[in-house]
């Protein structure tokens, strides 16, 4: 048996109520709740699990021959979007998955296909979705090739990169060095856009392991491209409040306080429910597993640069707090001024007044 299942994952940029749209879709359409099947259910803690539509299949053809996918799409509450084609063939093995594997490198010929099942779901959701948008250029794709049994004449090297060439020995085992076995029969390779799973198990718990990993780091690159956004925009507010009077400028700058907190808050809030997205914690293979496409797809960088931007935008904050400070500061002690002044001119004129 052999499978290929092809990833595109997709972002809204807004928190999805799962519930309500689960309810809003089940009339007219199949649906499901991802769920793991060989660990116990408290290996594996989902807060909330995404909802999953059975989409139509396509017929793709590809060097004369037609390949038939079936589609899923998964939608989950922190507003990622994901779609899975995939191609199984129970009587082939490992030999015709590297040969279809190339066929399908890199993803070729598989963009048109997305971005219309892409455009069918956003037509089914929207209604239900407030400001519901999707930018279709910014994705996370992915593939995982699967087969039920190691066999050692398929190098899985070429496989992983979608090329046949002449890998050196380093590259090789760059490739090569995230890979786990739970049994001997049994093998995990990840790269950095592909993974290879050789099982006699016919559970989809791994892959979908997998799957999550992918969409928080799709998120981690949504939110660190938003607060890009944001701090180039704060940047520019501060260098046209500048420009104001004393007194505008604090009420500009009271604005961009506002909106930063804002920003920050709500920033912090989605990342950590992106970090608490799944929670691995019995069973140890799978934990590894899980850790491994962390790393591999650089969770830790892209996690570490949100980090900074949000402690960037928080220390601006700062900075234009001490200023609001400073400037009400200074106006209360030029009305202190002005009331002694006026004090001053009060008492002379009523001893003056006095003759």
């Amino acid at each position: 048996m052999i499978s290929l299942r092809f990833y595109r994952i997709y972002d809204t940029g807004r928190e999805i109520d799962l519930d309500w749209l689960e309810k809003a879709l089940a009339r007219n359409y199949f649906t499901a709740r991802t769920s793991f099947v060989r660990v116990k259910p408290k290996s594996i803690m989902l807060e909330e699990p995404p909802l999953m539509l059975q989409m139509l299949p396509v017929r793709i053809e590809r060097d004369g021959r037609q390949f038939e996918f079936s589609v899923q799409a998964r939608i989950f509450d922190i507003g990622a979007f994901s779609f899975c084609f995939v191609y199984e063939c129970e009587e082939a093995g490992p030999a015709e998955l590297e040969e279809i594997a190339f066929l399908f490198a890199g993803q070729e010929g598989l963009s048109d296909y997305y971005i219309q099942y892409l455009r069918t779901l956003s037509e089914i959701v929207r209604p239900h979705i407030r400001n519901f948008a999707i930018t279709p250029e910014f994705y996370e794709d992915y593939t995982i090739y699967v087969t039920d049994r190691r066999d050692e004449a398929v190098d899985p090297v070429p496989l992983l990169i979608g090329e046949k060439v002449n890998i050196s020995t380093q590259m090789r085992e760059e490739i090569t060095k995230y890979s786990l076995s739970y049994t001997t029969d049994d093998i995990t390779i990840l790269s950095w856009d592909s993974a290879l799973i050789c099982t006699p198990e016919g559970s989809t718990d791994l892959i979908d392991l997998i799957e999550f990993a992918n969409v928080q780091v799709l998120e981690l690159r949504y939110y660190d491209q938003e607060l890009t956004r944001e701090m180039e925009k704060m940047y520019d507010e501060i260098e046209r409040a500048d420009r104001f009077s004393s007194f505008r400028r604090g009420r500009e700058y009271h604005a961009i306080m506002a909106r930063l907190m804002e920003t920050s808050a709500g920033i912090s809030e989605t990342i950590e429910k992106v970090d608490n997205l799944i929670k691995v914690t019995e069973d140890i293979y799978y934990a590894r597993v899980y850790a491994m496409a962390l790393k591999v797809l650089r969770s830790s960088q892209w996690s570490e640069s949100v980090s900074r931007k949000i402690e960037v935008i928080q220390e601006n904050y700062s900075m234009l707090s001490d200023e609001v400070r400073i400037q009400h500061s200074n106006f209360l002690e030029w009305i202190i001024i002005v009331l002694i002044a006026m004090e001053f001119i009060f008492a002379i004129w009523g001893a003056f007044g006095g003759y």
